[in-house]
């Protein structure tokens, strides 16, 4: 190709590594999108990246940066250049006195929270993984499962951002704010983050349990004790069953110890519950039963049942994703969460005026033969009013003066196939969640687009301090377009398109369901 040839001429100019490669295929971890790059690139220091980017300039291409592409949307797919930041993983400093480190910004969670702890140091909150590179989960704004954390861009204190014109700049809450504040969620079109700046604590052990009882129970405690009891909560929903699991957790100085394990744990429930599932695929209406077999075996018929473990933050605040699957997550305000659960339970169980559990759901579809696998992943988190919205991404979707309830319907993708209720129950719970006021996990499988999207952040672009804001910012600091693509275009970007910006040309269903992006141009 033209650009391939003009890349591998340029990258001889200077003694500077550009290592490019092609024929790279690229998926998502989830195998929901794929598509082929024409450069897959990894640079290994700040002025390779800074190469890149004038080499795509003259080259007249699009540049995406990936770490383990763990968002299950086409966020990343193109045809023109991905970059991946996987070399990029360096410690640059460690303080530790003031607990802050400076790191490269390709290095993985697990990768940080194993140098911190050699350190004596942890980050103060988890998601549920610790795969993604520290780029991904700021730029995506990942959240972890606590009223007293509220984003895992909190931490970082101050980060290094390379920009379409080849420069590296600097920013903070104190020095170039406005970027500061875009680049904390910045969807990848801002240009590549290379440094950042990490407000770390002492390491610190979780002292946990976990119980499973009904959800009567869970939402009785919901308004007094149950996100507050403990520093980290998070909840698995059973809408067939209504049984509901509780997670919590607090630092601790106890001796550390393991959970408990049965036969059932781990390879055996793992193969068991995944052919059930593609048993399912054919039999949809036999979800209920797996949904009451497969959780019972897995914690237990009775109610309650309960397990405790005492182990490291880094390892305590994770769990198992099992299968590759779709994620679709939005953020309501958490005093809404009882009402959320109730209506959708009483859509999903096709409930009726006279059942005990009958609630008015108001949703505009029909459940008629739709079942779908649980359970749905309930955490909350507080981003708040903390220095007075200073540090604040302006994308953040969580709730502004309150505390924020991420709601998550995950649906597994068993040996790769598309579960069959995928759209209609995404169009039913992203309508629910939408008239409870709610906005969209960036980084998931929402529907929801363009004006609608728009719209959802118009309160925030009165006070100038949402979407409006934040395209002003990305258009000054990436005029032509190299960051931006055809996701960018559905959901965040107005105005006409940009010189660079990459449109897609076509797609293709794949055997198993995963959407194949078979052409992208740009330039």
């Amino acid at each position: 190709m033209a650009s391939t040839t003009l890349a591998v001429l340029a990258a001889a100019a200077d003694d500077i590594p550009f290592r490019a490669r092609t024929s790279y295929s690229h998926s998502t971890w989830a195998k929901t999108f794929s598509s082929f790059p024409e450069l897959y690139i990894q640079p290994e220091s700040v002025p390779e990246v800074q190469k890149i980017i004038r080499l795509a300039a003259c080259a007249r291409r699009r540049i995406v940066a990936a770490g383990s592409a763990h968002s299950p949307s086409d966020l990343t797919c193109t045809s023109s250049w991905l970059v991946n930041l996987d070399n990029l993983n360096k410690i640059v400093s460690v303080d530790h006195e003031t607990g802050v480190v400076k790191a490269e910004a390709g290095i993985r969670l697990y990768e940080l929270s194993e140098e911190l702890d050699k350190n004596g140091l942890a980050l103060a909150s988890l998601g549920s993984i610790n795969e993604q590179s520290v780029a991904g989960v700021i730029s995506t704004g990942t959240h972890g499962s606590s009223l007293r954390h509220g984003l895992m861009s909190d931490m970082i204190t101050s980060l290094k951002i390379a920009l379409a014109d080849g420069t590296v700049r600097s920013c903070s809450k104190l020095e170039e704010p406005d970027l500061f504040r875009a680049a904390l969620l910045s969807l990848g079109a801002l240009g590549i983050i290379v440094e950042v700046t990490v407000q770390a604590v002492p390491s610190f052990a979780l002292a946990w349990s976990q119980t499973i009882d009904t959800d009567v129970d869970m939402l009785s405690r919901w308004p007094s004790s149950l996100w507050t009891t403990d520093e980290f909560v998070r909840v698995w929903w059973f809408p067939y069953t209504r049984r509901a699991v509780v997670w919590s957790a607090s630092k601790t100085y106890e001796p550390q110890y393991d959970p408990p394990t049965s036969y059932y744990d781990g390879t055996l429930g793992y193969y068991v519950y995944h052919n059930l599932l593609l048993l399912a695929q054919a039999v949809p209406r036999i979800l209920p039963w797996v949904e009451w077999f497969v959780f019972g075996m897995q914690y237990g018929f009775e109610n309650p049942s309960t397990i405790t473990g005492c182990q490291p933050s880094r390892k305590a605040l994770l769990m198992n994703c099992l299968y590759k699957q779709y994620v679709n997550e939005w953020a309501i305000p958490l005093a809404k969460g009882p009402e959320a659960l109730l209506r959708l339970g009483s859509w999903l169980n096709q409930l009726k005026p006279g059942d005990p559990q009958y609630v008015e759901h108001g949703i505009p579809f029909s459940a008629r033969g739709l079942w779908v696998h649980a359970p749905v992943e309930v955490r909350a988190s507080y981003t708040g009013t903390r220095d007075s919205g200073e540090n604040r991404p302006f994308l953040d979707p969580s709730v502004r003066d309150g505390p924020t309830l991420y709601l998550n319907a995950t649906l597994y993708r068993p040996y790769l196939y598309d579960p069959p209720c995928k759209e209609r129950y995404y169009e039913a719970f992203e309508w629910l969640m939408r008239d409870l006021g709610g906005k969209p996990h960036w980084a998931k499988n929402f529907e929801t687009t363009g004006e609608e999207i728009g719209q959802l952040f118009r309160r925030d672009d009165a006070r100038d301090e949402g979407l409006g804001r934040w395209r002003t910012i990305r258009n000054d600091v990436d005029p032509k377009g190299m960051f931006v693509g055809p996701w960018h275009r559905r959901t965040v970007l107005d105005g006409p398109p940009l010189d660079l910006e990459e449109v897609e040309v076509a797609r293709e269903k794949g055997p198993q369901g995963g959407l194949l992006v078979i052409g992208t141009v740009s330039g």
